[in-house]
């Protein structure tokens, strides 16, 4: 959420940033709102004076023996005022929070300037893309074939863009997330995490999929509860409300959890395929940072996520999100791309992980602070997240990258210690 006194001091700046992201506001009920709230608060600080004032004067009578009567009554009459005004007060309050929470984060300076994906940025590639002797075959074929992706059986336990693993299916995706629990705890630094996989609204608030994205949730019947669409909402409200002591920053986690997403705006996208399910695995990323050294944090995040892809051998890109492109809540986004030969001749980079530095835009919301000395003021700390990364687009990327001309299908050496050395997956 942005700043109150941010966008009311500096209104045509936020005006000019938001229109760089496509969004046009004229803020017209949010200055409407703020307008009343200081009015109402200049009422109420007026009231309360002279209730003070007229408090003095019936002590002053009551003690002299003179009538206080008519001073009591408009004490009594202050008071209800005052109550109501007090309430007023709380509803405009309420309206411009309601305003802002719909209002998505500006971007950074060093963003690019783009009305959608046509203006992202490239900014490194690793790794060359395999040239085949044969045609390559897309991920859904190879993992039918060798028995290890099902979607026709999931489909009729659920519905379409769901998916059953078997057999090695399933060990190559547990294998995956094994290897980057394992490398991020253990390399990287991040203390290993196990959210509850169901959150409050207040949860999807902070982290700002609500109110604006309610249509991508899976909301439970008989509970206000969400089943979460990133473990980026509860690990980012493990803090929800809390102050952070001096020296407890910088922190890191990394979560392993399922994600469910409705997929409302992707009709007719990636109908195939393991690219865009329902409900996918995801090892993700959390760093909570002092202000100053965020996106030193946002770079090193993004270094962590490469580094699984350079690990599998699999050849990706880094790409600089414009702002027409960023979500909600990002100030700056970096999006690894990975090399899938199986998608399109001859080949696309595909987004396999996306790394964010929100700066205190959740912070806010979840009323996330930190000190820097034991009597300094609080500030809100700034939080970044990322995929590191999602596991079953790496299936994917492993499937179509390592397959062979027989059908079979080459193991990552950085996999094979969590497979028994197995080199090679073929048909049973």
């Amino acid at each position: 959420m942005l700043d109150l006194k941010l966008v009311r001091d500096n209104l045509e700046l936020v005006r000019a940033r938001l229109r760089d992201r496509g969004v046009a506001l004229d803020f017209g009920e949010f200055l409407a709102a703020d307008e009343a709230r200081r009015r109402l608060l200049t009422e109420v600080e007026q009231l309360k004076h002279r209730r003070n004032t007229v408090s003095e004067e019936v002590g002053r009578r009551k003690k002299g023996g003179e009538d206080a009567g008519p001073l009591i009554a408009e004490m009594r009459e202050a008071g209800d005022r005052i109550k109501a005004l007090d309430q007023a007060v709380k509803d405009s309050e309420e309206q411009i929070q309601r305003l802002l929470l719909t209002v998505p984060n500006l971007a950074h300076a060093s963003v690019p300037v783009g009305p959608d994906g046509g203006g992202n940025l490239e900014v490194r590639r690793w790794g060359e893309p395999r040239r085949f002797d044969f045609t390559p075959k897309p991920h859904w074929e190879i993992g039918e074939t060798l028995g290890l992706l099902d979607f026709e059986r999931a489909s009729r336990m659920a519905q379409a863009r769901f998916v059953v693993l078997t057999g090695m299916g399933a060990r190559l995706e547990r294998a995956l997330v094994n290897f980057m629990l394992d490398l991020h705890t253990k390399e990287h630094g991040y203390t290993e995490i196990f959210p509850p996989l169901l959150v409050n609204a207040a949860a999807m608030t902070g982290t700002g999929q609500l109110p604006k994205f309610a249509e991508e949730l899976f909301k439970t019947q008989d509970e206000s509860l969400y089943l979460i669409p990133t473990a980026e909402v509860p690990v980012t409200n493990l803090h929800r409300e809390e102050i952070l002591p001096p020296g407890r920053l910088p922190i890191s986690y990394v979560a392993f959890t399922p994600c469910f997403r409705r997929e409302a705006g992707s009709y007719g996208k990636d109908t195939r395929g393991l690219i865009r399910q329902h409900q996918f695995n995801k090892v993700e990323l959390v760093k909570f940072a002092e202000a100053d050294r965020s996106y030193e944090a946002l770079e090193q995040m993004t270094r962590d996520a490469e580094t699984v892809l350079q690990r599998l051998g699999l050849p990706y890109r880094v790409v600089l999100l414009c702002t027409g492109d960023m979500g909600f809540s990002a100030a700056k986004t970096y999006d690894l791309e990975v090399w899938l030969p199986g998608q399109a001749a001859p080949g696309a980079y595909r987004e396999i992980s996306s790394i964010s530095n929100c700066e205190t835009f959740q912070a806010r919301r979840a009323s996330i602070r930190y000190r820097t000395g034991p009597k300094t003021p609080a500030e809100y700390v700034h939080t970044l997240n990322g995929s590191g990364v999602a596991v079953g687009r790496t299936v994917v990327a492993i499937l179509e990258n390592y397959q062979e001309a027989d059908g079979s299908v080459r193991v990552p050496e950085a996999l094979r210690p969590y497979l028994d050395g197995l080199e090679r997956i073929a048909k049973p």
